[in-house]
């Protein structure tokens, strides 16, 4: 009887974590993508970029939402099964509120190796992978983005102004190129044309004048008839180098473990040095350790099965909690800031989260003998 009990409330619980996850990355996820959107219209890349990018985002969206995901859920689904009398279930079948809590424990465990999965493995892969889509996209929606009388920076060191446009056919266009710093460009046309297909964006000048300047500032001027400049040679403005919270987990621990030994690391990946040890801590620890605050907010959740709904402080005690998780939860992402590159500092803020879930366990114990 008592393995279907939590048989059925196991079944619960993830069917209401499973739908306010669901719910909480899906809102950020629209949100997020919206502003995506000016990887389209202001830095040239092709629709099919930009939703493969927003997908490679949500692997993210679901680790930075999943401790909210858990406390909305199970505060719910607890004040749900007190306001039903299905906790009665529980205690007239024999089931200690300790037990009940060690058995919650041991399925926060299932679901603290899922974040885990997500948090090292999933979401730095996904990040990473979105981070090459974007360094290889070659500016598909570019010229589409020229328009009349605007000045147009979207690809970097490179700025083009036009006074009319009849489809690919443009009037009067005014281009400086400073992707050369030794060698500064300034392009004056009558008129020009682009050729704009999959493999090739040649934007073809006629009638028009090249000025350079040099270090020196000293200008020399040349008189073309035409000329062609290849787009496909410059970049886009979008940071294409690889972030921290972008890198293998492995890669990060490698450089740790290298830099605390005094050893030489190399990596296509990260500028292995001291300068970033501190954000390579940091980013571990919110990949490894925060997961960990599952087991303090399950614990706080489970304060609410001490006091029975007809209890007159019920509503309090039940507010109480609720702001106590929230704090935890704004702690653990507050928490990761405290991490540097000392290792003794890093030792004691680690040491943080087994000493508050053992307070709060030992204390549900006592408050749990004294409430039955």
């Amino acid at each position: 009887m008592k393995k279907t009990i939590f048989k059925k409330f196991y079944l619960d619980a993830l069917k209401a974590f499973f739908v306010t996850s669901f719910t909480l990355v899906s809102i950020t996820w629209i949100l997020q993508a919206v502003n995506f959107l000016d990887f389209v219209s202001e830095d040239g890349h092709s629709l099919l970029t930009y939703f493969k990018y927003s997908f490679y985002n949500i692997p993210k969206i679901f680790v930075k939402t999943y401790l909210l995901a858990f406390f909305i859920s199970f505060y719910y689904l607890l004040i749900n099964y007190e306001n039903n009398n299905q906790l009665l279930i529980f205690w007239s079948n024999g089931i200690l509120k300790t037990i009940f809590l060690k058995k919650l424990l041991i399925f926060v465990i299932f679901l603290y190796l899922i974040f885990l999965f997500f948090s090292f493995f999933l979401a730095p892969f996904s990040q990473n992978k979105a981070r090459f889509l974007i360094k290889k996209s070659n500016l598909e929606f570019f010229p589409s983005l020229i328009k009349e009388k605007k000045f147009i920076d979207t690809v970097e060191d490179f700025t083009i102004f036009l006074e009319s446009k009849n489809q690919n056919q443009l009037e009067n266009i005014l281009i400086k190129d400073s992707s050369n710093p030794n060698n500064i460009q300034i392009i004056i046309s009558q008129n020009g044309s682009l050729l704009n297909n999959d493999n090739q964006k040649i934007l073809t000048l006629n009638n028009g004048k090249i000025i350079n300047t040099n270090l020196d500032k000293k200008n020399t001027i040349l008189n073309f008839e035409t000329t062609n400049i290849n787009l496909n040679q410059y970049s886009t403005k979008s940071v294409t180098d690889f972030k921290v919270q972008e890198l293998s987990s492995l890669v990060i621990v490698e450089c740790i473990f290298s830099l605390y030994k005094n050893r030489n690391f190399d990596s296509e990946e990260i500028n292995c040095n001291k300068n970033f040890l501190d954000k390579l801590n940091q980013e571990m620890y919110e990949r490894l350790f925060v997961p960990m605050y599952l087991f303090i907010i399950s614990i706080i959740v489970t304060y609410l099965i001490l006091k029975p709904h007809n209890n007159i402080n019920y509503n309090m005690w039940k507010y109480k909690i609720f702001l106590f998780s929230v704090i935890v939860i704004i702690l653990s992402e507050l928490s990761v800031n405290v991490v540097s590159d000392n290792l003794n500092k890093n030792l004691a803020v680690l040491l943080f989260l087994p000493l508050i879930f053992v307070f709060l366990y030992f204390l549900f114990l006592k408050k749990s003998s004294s409430s039955t």
